[in-house]
């Protein structure tokens, strides 16, 4: 599973890259995204592109993976299915983060694009009502078979859709599993592995040292 990302960019570079025409949330970089953070969510309303904050993990729970949804099971489950028709979202991403394990050490290392560009992840949206009536929306990304650099890690990776892709994703006219699995295909480009500090690891480090390139020494030093 994904369970750690950061989306580290300037609002005018989100802005142009993904087409925001609205923004309806006070936007900063965020370096260390864990789940049940909030998360820079778009959706389509009325045409246009709305870049909103949503919680990362779906609500209600239906099981322990509800900040990831398996792409090969998500038809099983009559909520994800009404989902991916009526409530699908796209989460802009520039890294995730893993471990890589070497024996018995370990130490976290960030999965970028060959120049640190954005992308995209195609993402189902939630919005729930508790019992005080107040509302809160939570989303979960698309998981789908990991690539040769991901696989290192896990057999899955989040589902990365290229410009054309999120216009069809986000599309409310697009419906039916059968028509959008196309569009949630294994990312084959380049990816860039580094290694970075392990302070990644606490939910409440949220910094640009997050990012930066660490010294693999180092990286080992702290790990022990």
């Amino acid at each position: 599973m994904c369970r750690r990302f950061s989306m580290s960019a300037g609002i005018d570079e989100v802005g142009k890259h993904f087409g925001i025409s609205r923004v309806m949330y006070y936007y900063k970089n965020r370096y260390n995204i864990s789940p049940m953070q909030g998360v820079p969510v778009i959706v389509q309303e009325a045409g246009e592109k709305v870049l909103d904050e949503y919680r990362w993990g779906l609500v209600p729970y239906w099981g322990k993976d509800a900040v990831n949804a398996n792409l090969h099971t998500v038809d099983q489950n009559p909520t994800y299915r009404k989902a991916v028709d009526t409530r699908r979202c796209v989460i802009p991403s520039n890294g995730f983060y893993y471990w890589r394990t070497v024996g018995k050490k370990s130490y976290a290392v960030r999965v970028v694009m060959p120049n640190n560009e954005l992308f995209g992840v195609a993402g189902l949206y939630e919005t729930w009502q508790d019992a005080k009536g107040e509302k809160m929306r939570t989303c979960t990304m698309l998981m789908t078979d990991a690539n040769v650099f991901i696989r290192e890690f896990e057999e899955r990776m989040p589902a990365i859709l290229s410009v054309d892709e999120m216009e069809k994703w986000l599309n409310p006219e697009l419906r039916g599993l059968n028509n959008l699995h196309p569009l949630l295909k294994t990312f084959e480009g380049t990816m860039r592995i580094y290694p970075v500090t392990p302070l990644v690891a606490n939910d409440h480090h949220d910094d640009k040292q997050c990012i930066e390139e660490m010294d693999l020494k180092l990286a080992w030093v702290k790990n022990l």
